[in-house]
């Protein structure tokens, strides 16, 4: 598949009907998500590996990585509404990605987000009791969106993980880009992507060397964020982001 048939699949997929602004909900364009894909496919993440999209949004990047040919992916988020707009896609594309509701950014993130689950001691995924095969076409018409009471990912129980995560500008989001960066390594075992501002690349850089793991900038991309709020003024802001590779040492 060529780049741009990929930006033509992805440009089917519907956005957030009313995004919520507390979630820093912006669509991630079908534009740059086919270019992040690409780029993730040429370090050979994607093809044959599970993946995770952590705060997947409306599904573009979790209905791109199958089309990519993922072997599974799960999509998380906190939001249902959104996460029904991305079964919808997924059902519209047929395209089988299983979504799950749950808080990525919960205090699980913290010191203990980087030792083993000791209810998990395996290391494997959990659904907590829920009887469900990853990879079939996710939820069932009539089913409710798999809201386990502890959260379903432990440690080292994805390939991939792929995510544009909320940038962390509002008042009580400060630093939540950081809590899904460090969850998102607490679970994969080859490589996470994250899109980021490219202000904060130096942070991100000294805060990845403490954590032990190899960032590389794949690639520097110019996100125009569409006025989506009552509160912006402008039709649109022309944002520059890093689209980064962190891989563990």
């Amino acid at each position: 598949m060529r780049i741009k048939e990929l930006e033509q699949w992805l440009s089917q997929v519907d956005v957030f009907e009313s995004p919520k602004m507390q979630l820093e909900q912006y669509p991630t364009s079908a534009h740059i998500a086919a270019r992040m894909l690409f780029a993730m496919e040429e370090y050979g993440d994607i093809t044959g590996k599970s993946v995770a999209d952590l705060g997947c949004g409306c599904g573009v990047l979790s209905i791109g990585s199958v089309i990519m040919g993922s072997a599974t992916t799960v999509g998380y988020d906190i939001d249902p509404d959104a996460l029904e707009i991305a079964q919808r896609n997924c059902d519209e594309l047929d395209v089988p990605v299983d979504f799950l509701l749950c808080n990525v950014a919960a205090s699980w993130v913290d010191e203990e987000a980087l030792t083993p689950n000791a209810s998990t001691p395996d290391g494997n995924c959990s659904d907590s009791g829920q009887n469900h095969d990853h990879g079939q076409g996710g939820k069932s018409a009539g089913d409710s969106f798999f809201a386990p009471s502890s959260f379903p990912l432990r440690r080292d129980c994805i390939d991939t993980v792929i995510m544009n995560p909320p940038f962390g500008t509002k008042k009580g989001s400060e630093g939540i880009d950081m809590k899904f960066l460090k969850r998102a390594l607490a679970i994969s075992t080859t490589a996470v992507y994250s899109l980021h501002k490219s202000s904060t690349r130096a942070h991100i850089a000294r805060r990845a060397k403490e954590w032990g793991v190899k960032m590389d900038v794949v690639a520097e991309l110019r996100y125009d964020l569409p006025a989506t709020y009552k509160v912006h003024k402008k039709k649109s802001v022309d944002i520059a982001v890093d689209f980064l590779r962190f891989s563990h040492q």
